[in-house]
């Protein structure tokens, strides 16, 4: 007897030799880990956030507030910004 084992054994290999290939998504997570990928990474966002503030700040130029150098919050920026354009709106309209 003992004819109904399944499949134990086939393949030939012995198991470890060849680990099954990476799915994509691991691929993805260990290029992810790499000391240089995160470096990379590193320096795309920050020159992305210096072009963000660079754009807020170019935007806060043209926005008039009492004292003129008040500071806002990026938030107030896009407030203001909305209320002049519509003051704005208001004033060309007449």
């Amino acid at each position: 007897g003992g004819g109904g084992g399944g499949g134990e054994g086939r393949g030939g290999g012995r198991p470890g030799l060849h680990p099954p290939p990476l799915s994509r998504e691991e691929k993805r997570r260990r290029r992810r880990a790499t000391a240089k990928y995160r470096s990379a990474h590193a320096t795309r966002e920050r020159i992305r956030v210096e072009a963000f503030n660079l754009a807020f700040a170019e935007l806060r130029k043209l926005l008039p507030t009492l004292p003129p150098d008040k500071k806002l919050s990026k938030i107030e920026i896009l407030r203001l910004a909305i209320c002049y354009i519509s003051y704005l709106n208001h004033v060309l309209d007449v």
